[in-house]
């Protein structure tokens, strides 16, 4: 599974703004934007230039591959299929980046970051419906069953992120039973409760030039 392996600090500094990558720490002073606001690179600093309408437009769609840590391939390949279904575009694409499992896993709180969430996922830690799943881009339905596999939940990692699990705000289209510690998919993701406000208009135009 191709993956970006780089700094992930560099990738907010680039947008300018936290995209809350490393979950807990980028609420601390060690976040790389809090100590270097400014663009990485050698003349970071010194970067004042006018960005173009273009140059904005993939700083947007790069933002969104950052968020959801996917890479170009297959970030195209979603706005494809976004792009063949009847309606907005930029709506749909964000659905079915909102829909992977992985994020899913995050915004449930079962993971304090979506790298996190990947992890948990792909070290087979998560069921879907009671089978297990090792596959972070599986994409949820309506009506699925988000938990833990029993034999994980004696990690520890399965007791701070319980501890916890009160604490992130849940979007509507999830629920959480916190006593079993599931969730369920209850409708499709409306992208408006996204915490990070994403101008899917702006990649839509970066792709249709």
């Amino acid at each position: 599974m191709a993956r970006y392996t780089g700094p992930v600090c560099r990738l907010c500094r680039r947008v300018g703004e936290k995209l809350f990558l490393k979950g807990e720490r980028c609420l601390t002073p060690k976040c790389a934007i809090e100590r270097r606001s400014n663009p990485p690179g050698e003349h970071g600093a010194n970067r004042r230039r006018r960005v173009s309408e273009h140059g904005l437009q993939l700083r947007e769609k790069n933002r969104a591959r950052a968020v959801y840590g996917v890479l170009e391939r297959q970030f195209r390949n979603y706005f494809d299929e976004a792009s063949r279904k009847s309606g907005v575009t930029g709506v749909y694409l964000l659905q079915l980046l909102e829909r992977r499992l992985d994020n899913a896993v995050f915004r449930l709180g079962f993971a304090e970051s979506r790298a996190q969430a990947r992890q948990t996922v792909r070290h087979r830690h998560i069921t879907i419906n009671g089978r297990r799943m090792d596959v972070p881009s599986y994409r949820v339905k309506v009506g699925d069953v988000i938990g833990w596999r029993e034999r994980s939940k004696e990690n520890e990692l399965y007791k701070v992120l319980v501890a916890d699990i009160h604490r992130k705000p849940l979007p509507s289209w999830l629920s959480l039973d916190a006593d079993a510690v599931t969730g369920r998919v209850e409708a499709l993701p409306d992208p408006d409760e996204m915490d990070l406000k994403i101008e899917h208009r702006m990649i839509v135009e970066f792709y249709a030039r």
